[in-house]
């Protein structure tokens, strides 16, 4: 008449054990597609960005992290010394570059917004760029 409470509860952990270990194969499944479509290829993209940056020498043409745009004058191990601009030179760390142009790099090539292609100096060319029908 009476159950022992032990053979209640050995009845009921046999199905629970099966689906602890459904879950536990989902779980594996859910990571081993995380792994190979998001880390793997962070990873990837990680080292290719590294070794970009570590071959980066005298004379390549660098876009930073800030958008700076630079033809290398001088590299050591952790810094590039960058052109930007005739005469302006900016140090720049070397883990802070973000993509190396293939493009060369032309100093003072900077567009103006004149249709006419003369430059105007100053609050003459706002002027005349704010006015512009």
């Amino acid at each position: 008449m009476f159950v022992n409470p032990a053979f209640a509860q050995e009845a009921v952990a046999s199905p629970q054990s099966l689906d602890a270990i459904k879950i536990l194969f989902q779980f594996i499944v859910l990571f081993v597609v995380f792994y190979f479509f998001l880390i793997r290829p962070q990873q990837k993209k990680m080292k290719e960005h590294f070794i970009m940056q570590t071959m980066i020498a005298a004379g390549d043409t660098i876009i930073t992290n800030g958008g700076l745009v630079g033809r290398v004058v001088r590299s050591s191990e952790s810094e590039l010394l960058v052109e930007i601009a005739d005469g302006v030179q900016v140090i720049v760390l070397r883990d802070k570059v973000l993509a190396k142009r293939e493009q060369p790099f032309k100093a003072g090539a900077v567009g103006t917004a004149n249709d006419n292609g003369s430059a105007k100096k100053g609050s003459e060319g706002l002027k005349d760029l704010l006015t512009k029908k």
